[in-house]
């Protein structure tokens, strides 16, 4: 007979760090929400704006038409073409479509697959900090050990070379980048990059640049770092169609890099994910072809409320640099006297208003809150009366 007395702990088959990973801390404040109908977010980063139409007829036609396979593996050859086309263009960096750019699920698993290519046991991984909540956690189950560099407000968030070469060692491998900047809004110069570039080249880093906010860089050009000077060759540049092409259920991202690189990251996309969804890669295409007017009118409409909501806050009580880049603000709450997780949670009880608290995002961003700009003009209006009326209240 079968012994079942034995009780069974499955957490016990989980691997060490999987079970040492925090949940996300974005996702925890919307957990706090369930059940509620009278929220008003500004917690996540996601347009809202809808898909271009003619992008969603040109995928109806596909699907109509039968186009429901997998794709190659690296993605469809014509969207690596209009890929690199596009970065050339717009960005000044070159990449041959056949061996140097791969099309994945989303940014997140070219950022994924790069990082399981790089690190092995003990490298250290450079990230500058507040960043996007993914970079420290997917270091973290590939092995490596994460080391801040941390940016500050009065530098409006930029990354400098005195905190980065504070921060380098024998070990340290890998630089990941994330300008213009998801949770601060904060931007990098062609002369910001530059200092920057030389201690990469003097410490043999390689880069992994995260640019899925590249277009929405207002009152200047976006600087590639791949377009710096002997950037290229160590740099892989990230990015996706998620913020710019309002295509986030889409699942479409890409990355670029040197050929042996691509070549390594490939082998990894072929055993977990194959190829990104072809009908995703339609859409891709259909937007860099003829969906590029509309990406500059929703990043116009984006730089209205950018400059709108900030001056808002600042009028509401609640201090914010000027955001340069993404369609994020981050105003200090330091001055209230409460911890960032407290006062974006008693926002959302009190007033069902969600943030997401700075400490989420890493050293450095405690004593702020993020607030996506992304909502409309009437959600953000009704969340701006909302936390006028807490601060009051405070």
């Amino acid at each position: 007979m079968i012994n079942v007395s034995t009780a069974v702990s499955i957490t016990d088959f989980l691997t060490p760090a999987v079970r040492e990973m925090p949940p996300s801390g974005i996702r925890k404040f919307f957990e706090y929400s369930t059940g509620r109908t009278d929220v008003v977010s500004l917690g996540v980063g996601e347009p809202d704006f809808v898909t271009p139409q003619h992008v969603r007829k040109a995928c109806i036609t596909a699907l109509e038409n039968g186009k429901t396979s997998y794709t190659p593996n690296a993605g469809l050859p014509e969207l690596r073409e209009e890929i690199a086309g596009y970065l050339e263009n717009s960005f000044s960096t070159s990449y041959n479509p056949a061996d140097e750019i791969m099309v994945t699920v989303g940014s997140s698993e070219a950022l994924d697959l790069a990082l399981r290519a790089l690190i092995t046991t003990h490298d250290e991984i450079l990230i500058p900090a507040p960043c996007y909540i993914s970079y420290s956690p997917i270091t973290f189950l590939n092995g490596g050990h994460t080391v801040t560099v941390e940016t500050s407000a009065d530098q409006q968030f930029k990354l400098t070379a005195e905190a980065l070469k504070s921060k380098l060692t024998p070990r340290s491998k890998v630089l990941i980048l994330c300008y213009p900047n998801n949770p601060t809004g904060g931007v990098m110069t062609y002369e910001d990059w530059l200092p920057i570039a030389r201690l990469v080249e003097e410490n043999n880093l390689i880069v992994i640049s995260d640019e899925i906010y590249a277009e929405l860089t207002y009152g200047q050009q976006h600087v590639s770092f791949a377009a710096l000077p002997g950037m290229k060759e160590r740099t892989l540049l990230i990015s996706g169609f998620s913020k710019a092409f309002a295509m986030t259920g889409w699942r479409v991202g890409y990355v670029c890099g040197p050929k042996e690189l691509i070549s390594a990251m490939l082998k990894i996309h072929q055993y977990t994910a194959m190829c990104a969804p072809i009908i995703g890669q339609i859409a891709a295409i259909e937007s860099l072809r003829h969906g590029l007017e509309e990406k500059d009118r929703m990043m116009e409409s984006y730089n209205q409320r950018r400059k709108w909501f900030v001056a808002s806050l600042c009028q509401t009580g609640l201090p914010c640099h000027e955001p340069k880049g993404a369609f994020y603000a981050f105003p200090s709450i330091t001055h209230t006297g409460l911890s960032s997780e407290q006062f974006a949670k008693r926002l959302l009880e009190e007033q069902g208003v969600i943030t997401v608290p700075g400490s989420a995002f890493g050293p450095g961003g405690e004593g702020f809150i993020r607030c996506s700009y992304a909502s409309s003009r009437e959600q953000l209006e009704m969340a701006l009366e909302r936390i006028s009326v807490f601060l009051k209240r405070l």
